[in-house]
């Protein structure tokens, strides 16, 4: 993705600057999948370019900049994860004149079937699904073997069919108490 020359360990304040600015738009994307509010996902972007600077000098080469920013973005949306898992926040999309309400009621369910996964489950399928990541790609991301990965992706696949099963029954039990 990114097009810049920049020998092994000879980075300059400039060039860091640049690797961060191209890397934005997408970093965006992926930390709005993983936390599903565009307002968080800014503040994660924006917490991880904050952590990526204080830490270029970690930087050896440009060809590993993609991966080593979104592992500092991936921990800064895991430690938001948490910190949410902690309080708990109800969030209701009011139906919309246009007919969109299924689709957004279809959302609705898998969003929240994903917050009912812990956070490590939440960023595995965030990479996998949202960023349409390769195993070997998140492994890099995530600094976890292969094999871990893959069970893990499994592992939380499962989890998020078991949820959104709870999801639908309990959507049915409610409207049959409403009858």
């Amino acid at each position: 993705m990114l097009d810049m020359t920049i020998e092994a360990g000879a980075q300059t304040d400039h060039d860091v600057r640049a690797l961060l600015l191209a890397r934005l738009p997408d970093a965006h994307k992926l930390a709005n999948w993983i936390l599903h509010d565009p307002i968080a996902a800014e503040d994660a972007v924006q917490d991880a370019a904050l952590l990526a600077w204080d830490r270029r000098r970690s930087l050896r080469d440009a060809a590993s900049a993609d991966a080593w920013f979104d592992r500092i973005l991936v921990n800064v949306c895991r430690g938001e994860l948490r910190r949410r898992s902690r309080r708990p926040a109800i969030t209701e999309i009011e139906p919309t004149a246009d007919g969109t309400h299924g689709a957004l009621a279809d959302r609705d369910e898998l969003t929240r079937a994903i917050r009912r996964l812990v956070p490590d489950e939440q960023l595995l399928l965030a990479l996998r699904f949202g960023r349409d990541l390769t195993v070997p790609a998140i492994a890099a991301a995530t600094r976890m073997p292969e094999g871990t990965v893959k069970s893990r992706l499994h592992s939380a696949l499962e989890h998020l069919r078991a949820a959104l099963e709870a999801e639908r029954r309990a959507e049915r039990r409610a409207e049959e108490s409403m009858r």
